[in-house]
């Protein structure tokens, strides 16, 4: 019950105190929880559900009594249902996971398709995309907000003025951003030694997810070429054929054989094409991280999205999910040349100190405009990281980190409060506080010493 919440926050367990009301229905529903977060889960109360329609708030249910917050859900099963996509509308069926003869007919010619007759047939598939109401556009933080809110009755019910916690990143930055690119076609490999030209311009290190069958030829050398000056090599799909999740049976033949190039290439990280996925079946990748499963998916073939901001594990893989707008979609789907949806993803995201993660293909970025485009984002990026500290760094950094805050732990005696495990030199406490009736989250400033 109270897993989820002190994984997020990393705060004494003393302080997480959230018991469940009563026994749960036996169906799941669609409810609200707080202003504007739509959950889906079972609630307790009436055998049938006491709650039915998404614009009954639970959050009026719940009950504060002797240190303890009571809860109308179980929390731990509430947000896994979010992550992990369990609701309805990530329509998980096989149309939406490339297992129609529709789709496996696109995926054999579509290494011939010109761009322009691509995105004709993707803007009439993706058609209605801005009228899905859940999970929200354009970036949806229901477990954020679900957490803080927790946070808040949680503050309440120990009658406390703050809670300490772990701050989510190293140094105390406000959000951590990476840049990843996937490499689609022979034309994009061979662009990768621009690529890393413009990120290094911008002091920026990236990942390079490298296909390793069929679509073009992987060699040592050019593996090589991208770790000798920073960059990461991650694992995408096995040929790219949007077919990785046809059955089980296949996918764990393909596994078998993604795994052998993630000991063969030394990669920690993993990126289904397409971003299709079915977490259900993640315990079957040797990997330490994966990067297939975005925040809000309108905009690509599967639908869904895992309704965070921030890094979470799945077992034992630490699923970093992509939080902003892919570069195919924004050019050749919205017909975009302007970095301010970006910028507006970025603001959203920063509010709940989350990741920042970016799709950048080699193969879309050839041409000058596309190029501008994605110079005028590293630019940005660049500025946020010098005028307000954000923490850029490589899908591999994030998952050590995030794998090391786990592990730590905030001890409290007689010293004060401090923070113990592997890495903790890189931690910052912080503390949870109400004011004027909001949560505020604030790293612990360190007081100066003063010379003698």
């Amino acid at each position: 019950m109270n897993d989820s919440f002190l994984e997020y926050f990393k705060c004494p367990e003393r302080y997480a105190r959230l018991v469940l009301g009563g026994p749960l229905s036996t169906t799941k529903r669609y409810f609200r929880f707080g202003p504007g977060n739509v959950c889906y889960g079972r609630l307790s109360g009436s055998p049938n559900g006491s709650h039915s329609e998404t614009t009954s708030d639970v959050a009026q249910d719940v009950k504060i009594a002797h240190g303890t917050v009571t809860l109308p859900f179980d929390v731990t099963e509430l947000v896994e249902n979010l992550q992990r996509e369990q609701y309805p509308s990530a329509a998980r069926d096989e149309k939406s996971i490339g297992q129609s003869a529709l789709a496996a007919m696109y995926y054999s010619v579509r290494p011939l398709l010109p761009v322009g007759v691509r995105k004709h047939l993707q803007r009439r598939h993706l058609k209605g995309w801005d009228q899905i109401p859940f999970p929200s556009w354009p970036v949806d933080r229901t477990v954020n907000q679900l957490f803080e809110l927790l946070m808040m009755f949680s503050l309440k019910a120990q009658n406390v003025e703050r809670i300490p916690f772990i701050w989510f990143w190293p140094d105390g930055a406000p959000s951590s951003a990476i840049m990843t690119h996937d490499v689609e076609t022979s034309l994009g490999r061979d662009f990768c030694e621009t690529v890393m030209d413009i990120d290094d311009a911008y002091g920026i290190k990236a990942s390079f997810q490298v296909v390793p069958e069929q679509r073009y030829e992987v060699t040592p050398e050019y593996l090589d070429s991208l770790r000798k000056r920073g960059f990461e090599v991650a694992v995408q799909d096995l040929n790219h054929d949007g077919r990785l999740y046809k059955s089980r049976k296949q996918f764990v033949d393909r596994v078998a054989k993604i795994n052998s190039y993630r000991r063969q290439w030394g990669a920690d990280g993993f990126r289904a094409a397409v971003l299709y996925r079915r977490q259900e079946w993640y315990k079957d990748l040797e990997f330490s991280y994966d990067m297939s499963v975005p925040n809000v998916a309108h905009l690509d073939p599967q639908r869904g999205g895992c309704c965070t901001v921030m890094p979470y594990f799945i077992g034992r893989l630490l699923e970093l999910p992509v939080t902003t707008t892919q570069d195919y979609s924004l050019f050749h789907i919205l017909g975009d040349y302007k970095i301010d949806l970006w910028k507006t993803q970025i603001e959203l995201i920063m509010e709940k100190h989350g990741l920042l993660s970016f799709i950048i293909h080699p193969d879309y970025v050839t041409t000058e405009p596309e190029r501008k485009v994605y110079e005028a984002l590293l630019s940005h990026l660049a500025g946020l990281r010098r005028d307000r500290g954000v923490w850029i760094a490589t899908p591999g950094e994030v998952n050590r980190w995030w794998r090391q805050r786990a592990a730590m732990k905030i001890v409290e005696g007689d010293e004060g409060v401090r923070i113990e495990g592997q890495g903790s030199e890189r931690a910052k406490l912080a503390y949870a506080s109400i004011v004027d009736g909001n949560l505020s989250l604030n790293v612990e400033q360190a007081v100066a010493s003063q010379g003698v």
